[in-house]
């Protein structure tokens, strides 16, 4: 091998190693700032829910089926419930993000039942992180 070809290759791959390491570095400060986007709100506002509301056959929610539509080419991932026999039904509710930091807004006939409490103080609580249920 030619001093030539070894040095380009040297070179290379010192180049690559400091792009690996730039990488991991830009992953690393980009994470905290990512979780508070629209997408990755609404994926744990999605995951509480069906958690604490219908896996663990919550009464309150027995009547409903939960409806992710979390891929959104509008840039408003969203959740939505409707009742568990029609779920073609319109929405009894609508709980959606949208932009960086996320804005949540819920809507809906269901928000204005004794639920609805609930349903804002849960959403709420979920997207700014926590992962329990009450």
């Amino acid at each position: 091998m030619s001093s030539m070809n070894r040095n380009y290759l040297i070179a290379l791959g010192c180049a690559a190693s400091l792009l690996l390491v730039a990488g991991c570095q830009a992953n690393r400060a980009a994470s905290p700032a990512a979780s508070s986007a629209a997408l990755p709100t609404m994926e744990r506002v999605a995951l509480g829910a069906n958690g604490c509301w219908f896996k663990s056959g919550d009464p309150a929610f027995k009547a409903y089926r939960l409806a992710p539509e979390l891929n959104s080419f509008s840039g408003r991932p969203r959740i939505l419930l409707v009742p568990r026999k029609s779920p073609e039904a319109r929405p009894l509710a609508v709980i959606q993000a949208e932009g960086h930091p996320a804005r949540l807004q819920a809507f809906g006939p269901l928000l204005s039942e004794p639920v609805g409490t609930r349903i804002t103080t849960d959403v709420r609580r979920w997207a700014a992180g926590d992962e329990g249920c009450n």
